[in-house]
């Protein structure tokens, strides 16, 4: 099967992740891969820090998270959008959560050439004052861009 997605730089930030062939809605893409960690192995380390406004972790439930900054795959150059062509989709394993799973799948039919990008999601437990809302500043350039990769408090 010809590969359909390859790693490039990209306008939103840094590296991302590119559409070289049509891609079809629903269609899975890539598995975001990574050393499972607990949140508190995490907190306690140099790679989850919310003042970095860069991070390469993905939440799988309440006790194990995705560090794809350890063994992780081309995944972890997705991008962040606020109109986004793809979604996260977990993949739980109830019967061990370790195990549980994270892909990107299309959210609609994608042209050669479009980069992929999800919504983060990201969700902080402190207040999301001015300086969290720049460091996490959005620039994914949708026409409802809410400026900030962070998900508004409920």
């Amino acid at each position: 099967m010809p590969k359909k997605i390859i790693t490039r730089k990209s306008a939103i930030h840094g590296n991302g992740m590119f559409a070289v062939a049509a891609i079809k809605k629903g269609e899975r893409l890539i598995e975001y891969k990574g050393r499972r960690r607990t949140h508190e192995d995490v907190d306690a380390g140099d790679t989850g820090d919310a003042d970095s406004g860069h991070t390469f972790l993905f939440t799988l439930n309440e006790v194990f998270v995705i560090d794809a900054n350890f063994e992780g795959n081309s995944a972890r150059w997705i991008n962040h959008s606020c109109a986004p062509n793809c979604e996260a989709v977990l993949e739980e394993h109830e019967d061990d959560p370790e195990k549980s799973q994270v892909f990107i799948d299309a959210k609609r039919a994608i042209k050669p050439g479009e980069e992929l990008t999800y919504d983060y999601g990201i969700t902080l437990a402190e207040r999301h004052t001015p300086r969290l809302k720049k460091i996490w500043a959005c620039r994914c350039g949708a026409k409802d861009c809410t400026g900030t990769m962070l998900r508004p408090k409920r």
